[in-house]
């Protein structure tokens, strides 16, 4: 016959069951594809994202999207560094775009752009990486061009905070 768990260990089971482990872990040596790390002059976070890495992902981006919920966003990963723009159409959520060097560094930070907005976005730099959030998480964040972040699809020679093997 089965013995019953102490109420306590119900309790802890419940907590390592609704916590997300990597979020705990946002310095952990090893990158996860689901997870973007990110570094600040206020500590070190992480978020969950989703990946457009195709053409076609990347075009389709959060375009027609009613909500995204806080602490995730879209990593779009292009082939090589260049110049690129963004833009709002067909995207019914306000939304801050970060702008990510090939070395993980915060090239520019877009906050708050408009819904259907037609108005290129441009990166300002060459880019290998662009990140979409929420509106106002970045500043939640304490987003900026001093930033650092880490994934494990960035060229990880390159990288200035690389993921550890």
């Amino acid at each position: 016959m089965p013995r019953a768990l102490h109420p306590w260990a119900l309790w802890l089971m419940l907590c390592l069951f609704i916590t997300d482990p990597l979020d705990v872990h946002a310095d952990n040596p090893s990158c996860h594809e689901g997870r973007l790390y990110i570094r600040t002059s206020a500590g070190q976070q992480s978020l969950s994202v989703e990946l457009a890495q195709t053409e076609a992902e990347r075009a389709q981006g959060l375009m027609g999207r009613r909500s995204l919920p806080d602490r995730t966003g879209m990593l779009f990963l292009f082939p090589r560094p260049a110049p690129v723009a963004f833009w709002m159409k067909n995207t019914p959520l306000p939304l801050d775009i970060i702008f990510i060097t090939a070395e993980g560094r915060v090239a520019r930070v877009h906050e708050n752009a408009r819904p259907f907005d037609l108005t290129p976005i441009p990166s300002g730099a060459a880019v290998q990486y662009v990140l979409e959030v929420p509106a106002g998480a970045a500043r939640r964040m304490g987003l900026g061009t001093d930033t650092i972040m880490r994934h494990a699809r960035f060229d990880q020679a390159q990288a200035v905070w690389p993921c550890d093997p």
